[in-house]
């Protein structure tokens, strides 16, 4: 789901979030964008999407998952908080 912020040129500043479904969000922007009366400007988050936490975690099980199987080399946790 992407989610989309309205806001509303007055005195008061007023905003509406939008939950678009993924697979009809580029559909939804190219209408917004031939509306004459809306300007699209697109703003980066500073953090991953929904979607990209969520499959981070999955790849992070599978991981956890192999090591426990011997399948793949894992690191101590002293080598890793020496490198932060």
């Amino acid at each position: 789901m992407s989610t989309l912020t309205l806001e509303k040129p007055v005195r008061k500043q007023q905003r509406v979030v939008l939950n678009v479904a993924s697979r009809k969000y580029d559909f939804f922007m190219e209408l917004l964008g031939n509306l004459d009366f809306v300007e699209v400007a697109e703003e980066e988050t500073d953090g991953d999407s929904r979607e990209e936490i969520i499959d981070k975690l999955k790849r992070a099980a599978n991981d956890i998952k192999l090591i426990n199987a011997g399948k793949l080399k894992g690191r101590p946790l002293k080598d890793f908080l020496n490198e932060l």
